[in-house]
């Protein structure tokens, strides 16, 4: 496949105007966008019913993102065939810092009746308070009637207790906390993700887009294909869960957004860089915008493509927020497409050109070129090809040097930005004031039969301060174990993967461990799993991809290489951002494979524009003359692509969640990586030192390099 894209703005190459007889009778063509348009509005109008469903099947339970496999997830399926009884649990700490007093007692006896009352499933049983070594705090623990233990009920119950305890002694601090309040205030927080995010991402395109177009109507135009786009794309991705069997959290509710924002937003800027040319050469703008989808459409479906194909390897992945992400991006990335080379053509047909206003391109005016300085660059790097390549590579190089003694994965403790709820504060408080005596219980199945043995064996386990047997059934009596260690402390997962082994050979399948703390466990180790699994994948689907576009081998495997680079050079750099200055306390452990996805898809999206040009450039020029035209023409555009994009996910920084902060910066950062330095300099100098050789082993690679210096 070939393809010709170009800058905004005149190029060198230009052969003078063109008045092809178009192929359509004039009142067909003139119908056309107005038709499009009409058919658009009606799939807007129906899909926004859609859309505002889509809330409806999010799922942020830590639980809903294991698979079935895991062994926390058989657990919590061996739970739900337990009598009536608890499977949760609110944890409430009183705080006084010059000591408890008798009447702070009494209020937390007096707290723990009602909340047992409204919530609890014992409500005859005294609460077990526990003081603190110092006497400054008080800790009891209530365990939930099951019909309190769904998102939405946990959020209910949890907003209520705090309610019904504000009423306390002066100076006596209380905090609701344990996994329902912590999951609570996670979900709180998700809610307020996507109107926000919506917001602001919708604000930065349009500032970028003002400032790239300088007119005061063209902004709108891509401003609005987006938002046409966003809500198809919910609207589909909504339709899609009737019928498949996918999970989608707030996290790929957030990142559609951004995605669909950046990518629909890049479309538009090559077609109305491709549009406005046109527009030189045709008379009607009908005209020029069928000469222009025929230059540049073709390479944006390759782009959409191979982001595509990317985002669908996900699919293969166990964990089920993370394959849940695929068919979600994939639908935000098709929906985009669709929107940028039909709806938003037509509005720029109708509107004529007077949407340039004040910069209308005039038939046969001159065409004043905005390449010259990505002409300088490309014969610059021309005379110094090692330097060009090679520097940068060392840079990147040095830069993911950066991961050496990267912290481990995040604690969910930790996963908030700039506020800390209640919840987070009362588990720390609980840390440091009840050292040795705040586990989270830890969750062990047995078979009836094997019972006794595994609750022996349970409470003989290094890290294990104590074990009792619950609720039993016909099928598997329930052993709540006490860790010694903090929840998510390095001690209570060694504790817990103990526990599991020690299982393992008392009772085999007949026992298993599970709970909130191996929940999270279960989930790093999936992650680690899907890492291995999907990363290299995404690489050879994207070098199938670039192999048949480009119709080589060693221009796909230089392109993908410089890629991957890049990515682990925006890696090093963000670990030590994250680590150094914004004080996180690790990665979260999805964040290294989506961002890969991106910054590999995306990457490489650039470059199919880029290396598209440069290969049909090179058919008549020889490889390096071609790849300086082919630089000179793209350069303008691609970059404020890659700007538009990079900022568009930076907008996810502004967002109070580490994880969504870390992947924002994270592709940020990769994204002017790549568009920047790795696209404007690297490939170009790889592929002007390689020569034709760059193309094997098609026809190309054997052709003679034609090295005539001609002004680009």
């Amino acid at each position: 496949m070939t393809t010709e894209l170009r800058a905004p703005g005149p190029t060198r190459f230009d052969t003078g105007p063109k008045r092809s007889r178009p192929k359509w009778p004039r009142r067909g063509r003139t119908a056309l966008p107005w038709l499009m348009l009409a058919v658009w509005i009606g799939l807007v109008v129906g899909g926004l019913s859609l859309a505002g469903k889509l809330d409806s099947v999010t799922r942020d339970n830590q639980a809903d993102y294991l698979p079935a496999s895991a062994q926390s997830t058989k657990v919590l399926l061996a739970e739900a065939g337990l009598p009536d009884g608890s499977d949760g649990l609110l944890v409430v700490v009183y705080e006084r810092a010059a000591g408890i007093q008798p009447g702070d007692r009494e209020a937390a006896v007096g707290g723990y009746t009602e909340l047992a009352k409204r919530f609890g499933n014992h409500t005859d049983a005294p609460p077990e308070i526990v003081e603190s070594n110092h006497g400054t705090a008080l800790m009891l623990g209530l365990p939930l009637d099951r019909k309190w233990v769904t998102d939405e009920a946990e959020a209910v119950s949890v907003a209520d207790a705090r309610a019904l305890l504000a009423d306390r002694p002066d100076g006596l601090n209380v905090y609701v906390t344990g996994p329902s309040a912590i999951g609570a205030d996670m979900d709180e927080v998700f809610d307020a993700v996507d109107a926000r995010l919506l917001l602001a991402t919708a604000v930065v395109v349009a500032l970028l887009l003002i400032l790239t177009y300088r007119s005061p109507l063209l902004w709108l135009v891509p401003l609005v294909s987006v938002g046409v786009a966003a809500v198809t794309s919910m609207g589909a991705v909504y339709a899609l869960t009737q019928v498949f069997d996918f999970t989608i959290t707030s996290m790929s509710s957030a990142l559609l957004i951004v995605l669909v924002f950046g990518a629909g937003t890049d479309y538009a800027l090559l077609l109305v860089s491709r549009y406005r040319e046109e527009l030189y050469h045709h008379e009607r703008p009908i005209d020029a915008m069928m000469a222009a989808l025929r230059g540049a459409g073709p390479a944006i479906a390759a782009s959409a493509g191979t982001v595509t194909a990317g985002l669908l390897c996900l699919l293969v992945a166990d964990l089920n927020s993370t394959s849940g992400l695929g068919p979600v991006g994939a639908a935000g990335i098709t929906a985009s497409l669709l929107v940028m080379l039909t709806f938003f053509p037509a509005l720029l047909v109708v509107l004529g050109r007077r949407v340039f206003w004040p910069f209308v391109p005039r038939l046969g005016a001159e065409v004043r070129g905005s390449g010259s300085r990505w002409a300088r660059l490309g014969e610059l790097v021309d005379r110094r090809r090692l330097v060009g390549w090679a520097a940068p590579m060392v840079i990147l190089g040095a830069l993911a040097l950066g991961l050496v003694g990267a912290s481990g994965s995040l604690p969910q403790l930790d996963q908030f930005a700039r506020s800390t709820p209640d919840s987070v504060t009362g588990a720390k408080l609980i840390d440091e004031r009840f050292p040795g005596q705040g586990g989270q219980p830890v969750t062990v199945m047995s078979r009836p039969d094997k019972s006794s043995e595994v609750l022996t064996a349970v409470r003989n386990t290094s890290g294990v301060a104590g074990a009792e047997i619950g609720r039993a059934g016909d099928d598997w009596v329930e052993i709540s174990a006490i860790p010694v260690d903090s929840p998510e402390s390095a001690g209570e997962t060694a504790t817990i993967k103990r526990l599991r082994d020690t299982a393992q050979k008392v009772a085999g399948d007949a026992a298993l461990v599970g709970g909130p703390s191996a929940e999270l466990l279960d989930t790093d180790e999936t992650n680690k799993s899907d890492r291995n699994r999907v990363m290299p994948l995404i690489l050879l689907v994207v070098l199938v991809i670039l192999g048949l576009l480009l119709r080589a081998v060693v221009a796909p495997l230089v392109l993908v290489a410089t890629v991957v680079v890049s990515f682990f050079g925006a890696l090093g750099l963000c670990n030590l951002l994250f680590d150094r200055v914004l004080g996180f306390a690790g990665w979260e452990s999805s964040v290294p494979l989506i961002g890969f996805l991106f910054l590999v898809a995306l990457g490489v999206d650039y470059n199919i524009f880029l290396m598209s040009r440069v290969r049909e450039e090179a058919v008549r020029h020889g490889t390096v003359k071609g790849t300086k035209r082919g630089l000179a023409v793209t350069g303008g555009v691609i970059t404020s692509a890659g700007v538009v994009l990079a900022a568009t996910f930076a907008v996810l920084a502004s967002l109070p969640l580490v994880m969504l902060i870390e992947i924002g910066i994270l592709v940020a950062v990769g994204v002017l990586i790549d568009t920047l330095l790795v696209r404007s300099i690297v490939v170009p100098a790889l592929t002007m030192s390689l020569g034709s050789r760059m193309w094997w082993p098609s026809k190309l690679s054997r052709t003679r390099e034609d090295r005539v210096d001609e002004p680009v």
